[in-house]
């Protein structure tokens, strides 16, 4: 029968991961918990070297062909989540090593991507900040008074699952949505109540502009500089799926500039963000730190799953494995 003795709990920032009951029904198994995230590889591979199994949350640690070979005792590698592409799963099976995932509960990314749109727009924030502060309303982060989202127009790049319930919010709010990805027809746009166009025709008409692609060579810097500069000045631009989609030193410049009006931003091309980071400080930004997939619900789903994976390894059963 396989065994493991040593779980190590990954980037668990708030410290929740092993407050899920389910953590119960393994008490043999040695468990530690890290609340922060290593970047060395040096310092990773001293870290993890005495663990025989894994648990990641989700792309926070990257774990590349290179750390997995200076893994030996590694058996099992979990990542929260269906796919995880910060980990090399032919790695993975080439060194022995079983990698699963868990279920996901609904979309929460979605309720953020919403989440900054309406804040941004409105101007909920620093509303919010002037009244604690004993006045009363005051001008947005955008400038004037909020706008409303209905009758605007939402450019979704990537429409792909959460890019279609982000677009059927948008359209419920009364807003024009058009979408483009290199990939979408004009038909799969239709079926879900958008109208697919080039990106530059998106990126010039759209007053909200949202990435929702997987990030791989191809999307990698898909909103560059010269993109920012079709959008309108009084556009936002939306992020919450990965940070290298958007050059991000164009996005700094087109803010500073105010070639747009603003941004709301979850991911980061590094995260944590180190603190002195120049989007920190970029004029018209709402700045979330990656909360896309992070709720009490998913979290709940990610540990129930991590413990069933644990106990499917530990009975020679091992269930969704991945790659």
């Amino acid at each position: 029968m396989p065994e493991i003795r040593h779980l190590a709990i990954l980037d668990d920032y708030q410290g929740l991961t092993l407050s899920h009951p389910a953590w119960a029904r393994l008490p043999g198994l040695e468990k530690t918990v890290f609340r922060d995230t290593l970047k060395d590889e040096d310092a990773l591979v001293e870290r993890l070297a005495p663990f025989d199994a894994i648990l990641a949350m989700r792309e926070r640690t990257p774990f590349p062909r290179s750390l997995i070979e200076r893994l030996p005792n590694l058996k099992l590698l979990i990542t929260t989540g269906e796919r995880n592409r910060g980990i090399d799963d032919a790695a993975c099976k080439e060194r022995g090593i079983t990698f699963c995932g868990t279920s996901s509960f609904g979309a929460p990314t979605v309720e953020i991507t919403w989440g900054l749109i309406i804040n941004l727009m409105r101007g909920l924030p620093e509303q919010a900040e002037s009244l604690r502060a004993g006045t009363w309303q005051r001008e947005t982060l955008l400038g004037g008074v909020g706008s409303t989202v209905e009758g605007k127009t939402l450019g979704v790049i990537g429409l792909g699952k959460l890019g279609t319930r982000v677009a059927k919010v948008g359209q419920a709010f009364g807003m024009k949505v058009l979408a483009w990805s290199q990939n979408l027809t004009a038909e799969a746009a239709a079926a879900v109540g958008a109208t697919r166009v080039e990106k530059a025709e998106l990126l010039a008409q759209s007053d909200v502009v949202t990435l929702h692609l997987l990030l791989s060579e191809r999307s990698r810097g898909i909103v560059a500089a010269h993109d920012l500069a079709l959008m309108k000045p009084s556009a936002i631009i939306i992020n919450t799926s990965r940070g290298p989609l958007i050059d991000q030193e164009a996005l700094i410049a087109a803010l500073q500039t105010g070639q747009i009006a603003g941004a709301g931003i979850d991911v980061y091309d590094q995260e944590p963000i180190p603190p002195a980071h120049p989007l920190l400080s970029a004029p018209h930004a709402l700045l979330t730190p990656h909360l896309g997939y992070v709720s009490a619900e998913n979290f709940a789903q990610y540990f129930a799953g991590a413990v069933e994976v644990i106990e499917a390894y530990l009975a020679g059963n091992p269930i969704r494995i991945i790659g």
